[in-house]
């Protein structure tokens, strides 16, 4: 078993067609909103049919504001390094640390020669892209001149900068011995694609990685695993079978080869929601359970180190004091927990459920008794409540720019789609990837949520949770009004500013009341059983 433990990724990988370019801008907005990871796409600057990567990779950054953006992979023949570099990090710096480079040494020869670029060998083409990553990594230093003097690149004083708002990711597209040694030596990534390295060739291709790694002094988790993957067509390599079937091959791949950033290369929107609502949640739940089963193994079982190899005062510090539950045994003096207040205001005359009827937690206790570590799990809800209530803020604003006709609706409909709120990732799961709830009614998520953990753990907050959920769907239910009120003001229909006005205060409404009722609900459920 080869897994690194690294955390999944899911992304996408659209065609670049010149003639669908609102299609693809599409595609990447809708990731954005989905919660999907990355939107990259391919460089082929000689194909006629294709948009520039680089340009498309701007607009969407400037449409997008969570995904991440890459060139899967850049055609460095025809991309000096130099003018390279400062092109990835300007597009960093003005999406706030939302790029990575995935780099290939270059392919289709006739073609870049035909586009005026020089043709090389196969060892050629090697050697410059090893000097390319010396030019990157120099020019993004951001500090003094530059100098690589290389066969096939060469930089002679050229002052460093600008640096990128983030150390990005050089992920390189390898498949023949030496391009996947100079990813163990040198690489943050490595990312082929299937049809070209198909699963059971990735066992062979990561021991070269491996291996070079060691050799370098890195270990290989140091180089991610990414994977480019497509859906099977007549029997071919790819992903076997239905949407459904996905998750298991994928997760085998993480836990047997190590894989964890997977890019589907998809042009149907419906095939993108599957992979961002069923396929990701799934696999990411497959793989931390098998995780957390590995991770159970006692110290005696096969492979682990022998009980008299650890040291005393270690097995100390681990071993709880006999008869003792962790909650109650003497803490340190942590700060007290806060739910955050419900002051009771209301700004429409009903909210959409009877606040009166919920469920309480019987545990009233203040916080006294916790650690600090264990206090730490429910305010990193509070932090998690806290950015959708300034979300919340965003929207009601936006709103008010449209009324007072300084922002279009469609720039507003826009603003709200892209928030995490449309995620529908309404509790833990709106930081947490492994334990997301995912609310839209179509897949249900529960086995893979915090909930069934909590209800198993703590039978007394089960009533609890079950309004929770009650109450996501609702609040869902909400911001589909939010959205049909500004489909109306875009049709100019009769007191449709009005009714956007409305179902916007009744979001806030419903909003800040829940989360306020899930703060304090849940604070001793989640101080005594954390996530998992």
């Amino acid at each position: 078993m080869t897994d690194h433990g690294h955390a999944l990724e899911f992304g996408i990988f659209p065609t670049p067609e010149a003639s669908s370019a609102d299609r693809v801008l599409e595609l990447a907005q809708l990731a954005d909103v989905l919660g999907l990871d990355l939107v990259t796409v391919q460089d082929h600057p000689y194909q006629a049919r294709h948009l520039d990567a680089w340009t498309l990779l701007s607009v969407i950054g400037a449409r997008t504001t969570a995904v991440r953006v890459a060139p899967n992979v850049v055609n460095l023949p025809l991309r000096p390094p130099a003018v390279l570099a400062q092109s990835v990090a300007t597009l960093d710096v003005l999406t706030g640390g939302r790029v990575e480079l995935g780099l290939g040494a270059g392919a289709f020869w006739d073609a870049i020669e035909a586009a005026g670029g020089t043709r090389l060998s196969p060892g050629e083409a090697v050697d410059a892209l090893e000097e390319a990553v010396a030019v990157l990594r120099a020019m993004w230093s951001g500090e003094g001149t530059v100098r690589v003097d290389g066969r096939h690149h060469r930089v002679h004083g050229l002052h460093a900068g600008p640096a990128p708002a983030h150390p990005v990711g050089i992920w390189l597209g390898a498949y023949k011995p030496r391009m996947l040694r100079l990813t163990g030596r040198l690489a943050d990534g490595w990312l082929p694609s299937m049809g070209y390295a198909d699963p059971d060739a990735l066992g062979a291709m990561n021991a070269v990685v491996d291996e070079a790694a060691l050799e370098a002094g890195r270990a290989p988790e140091d180089v991610r695993r990414l994977y480019n993957v497509f859906p099977s067509r007549g029997g071919g390599s790819g992903l076997r079978g239905r949407v459904g079937d996905w998750p298991e091959q994928l997760a085998a791949l993480t836990l047997e080869h190590g894989m964890a950033t997977f890019v589907l290369g998809a042009d149907d929107p419906d095939l993108v929601r599957a992979w961002a609502l069923e396929v990701a949640p799934a696999t990411r739940e497959l793989v931390e359970a098998e995780r957390a089963r590995v991770a159970a193994e006692p110290l005696d079982a096969p492979g682990a180190p022998a009980e008299d190899a650890v040291a005393d005062d270690a097995a100390v510090e681990r071993t709880p004091a006999p008869g003792i539950p962790a909650a109650a045994r003497p803490a340190a003096a942590a700060p007290p927990f806060a739910p955050t207040p419900d002051d009771g205001r209301r700004l429409t005359g009903a909210l959409p459920w009877d606040e009166a009827s919920r469920p309480r937690y019987p545990d009233i206790a203040d916080s006294s008794g916790y650690t600090e570590a264990q206090l730490a799990v429910p305010r990193h809800l509070v932090d998690v409540h806290d950015h959708l209530r300034s979300e919340l803020a965003q929207v009601r604003d936006v709103v008010d720019q449209v009324a007072r006709g300084m922002l279009s609706v469609g720039s507003a409909r826009s603003a709200v789609n892209a928030m995490t709120m449309r995620q529908n990732q309404w509790t833990l799961g709106a930081y947490c990837e492994s334990y997301c709830r995912i609310v839209t009614g179509h897949h249900s998520l529960e086995d893979a949520s915090i909930f069934p953990h909590l209800r198993w753990t703590d039978p007394a907050a089960a009533p609890v949770i079950a309004r929770l959920e009650e109450e996501h769907e609702v609040i869902h239910d909400v911001l589909d009004d939010v959205d049909r009120a500004l489909v109306a003001l875009v049709a100019d229909e009769p007191g449709a500013m009005d009714r956007l006005r409305h179902v916007v205060d009744v979001l806030t409404d419903t909003l800040l009341s829940h989360l306020a009722y899930e703060e304090r609900e849940l604070m001793h459920p989640l101080a005594r059983h954390g996530f998992h």
